[in-house]
């Protein structure tokens, strides 16, 4: 459980990838291309570390053909899309003053939603995200797999869980929770629930209780769907997740509508997944994983 508690003092901390503080910045147009003519993009990081480096190295190579291909009128405005990858990223594009858009990337939505509230409509406007965890629906629908039948499932939300509340109505058994109510109470509340969907929500999870809910949920024979791999390593039954490649494959293709329409889609949950199992927490809870569920996927094109 020490690693329960590491991971979630990280998601406290920005519910993202943990990326700090330092700007790096990259921009490509196509060489044959007039810049005053072309669509320009720049790839901004929180830091230098070897896991931003794939991320950015990987993510330029996904962007440079649509920004070589696609050319603009001299009168387009916001010709500059901007990529920030991770919550200090964000934080520094949404800071500055540029005619450009915004998407972000690894940052859950939970920080996005509070970034954004900070800032007026007019520059809300123009940025979008693709979200750090797991798409809810995309989880439920796991759920049921594992138990290769309709699963009645709980899910803890806050008042900054809007997102997820929107998502999951009337889908999902859901507890309300604010920062004063007691963990075991609210556990409580979920009794009949065969199963509980763990939602990236820092009101909720803290590296403080973490241990205390798994345990909780695994007495009760409640299976949790975890909102990371991460979260299945220590004690989940079981959950989606979009690897490095998913998540950029889909700003790829989040950057590209925009060049094709000069319209920015909404923010979204990850679209490419995988899924990953706790075999021996399936075992201890008498589920029989089968294929369905292990193979549960939407890979990438």
């Amino acid at each position: 459980m020490r690693r329960a508690a590491h991971f979630l003092s990280r998601l406290a901390a920005g519910l993202a990838l943990g990326l700090a503080a330092c700007a790096v910045t990259a921009t490509a147009t196509a060489a044959q291309q007039d810049k005053a003519q072309g669509y320009r993009f720049e790839i901004v990081t929180g830091d230098d570390s070897a896991v931003t480096a794939r991320i950015a190295d990987d993510l330029y190579k996904r962007l440079v053909p649509t920004f070589a291909a696609f050319r603009t009128e001299l009168a387009q405005k916001r010709r500059m899309v901007t990529i920030a990858i991770g919550p200090d990223a964000l934080r520094q594009a949404a800071a500055r003053r540029c005619d450009c858009v915004v998407i972000a990337a690894f940052t859950s939505s939970q920080v996005w939603r509070a970034i954004m509230a900070a800032l007026p409509p007019a520059r809300t406007s123009s940025m979008t995200a693709v979200y750090a965890e797991p798409a809810p629906l995309d989880q439920l629908q796991l759920a049921s797999l594992l138990y290769r039948r309709p699963v009645r499932v709980a899910a803890i939300v806050s008042p900054d869980a809007d997102v997820f509340v929107h998502s999951l109505q009337g889908k999902a058994d859901l507890v309300r929770a604010t920062p004063d109510d007691d963990i075991g109470e609210l556990l409580g509340r979920i009794g009949r629930s065969e199963a509980l969907l763990a939602l990236p929500d820092s009101t909720v999870f803290t590296p403080e209780n973490v241990r205390s809910i798994l345990l909780a949920t695994y007495r009760r024979k409640q299976a949790v769907i975890g909102f990371s791999s991460d979260m299945v390593k220590v004690g989940a039954l079981a959950t989606t997740y979009s690897d490095i490649e998913d998540i950029n494959a889909q700003v790829a293709e989040v950057a590209a509508a925009f060049v094709a329409s000069g319209e920015l889609p909404a923010p979204q949950f990850p679209r490419y997944f995988h899924t990953v199992v706790n075999e021996g927490v399936a075992s201890s809870l008498d589920i029989v994983v089968g294929k369905d569920a292990r193979n549960f996927a939407r890979p990438r094109p």
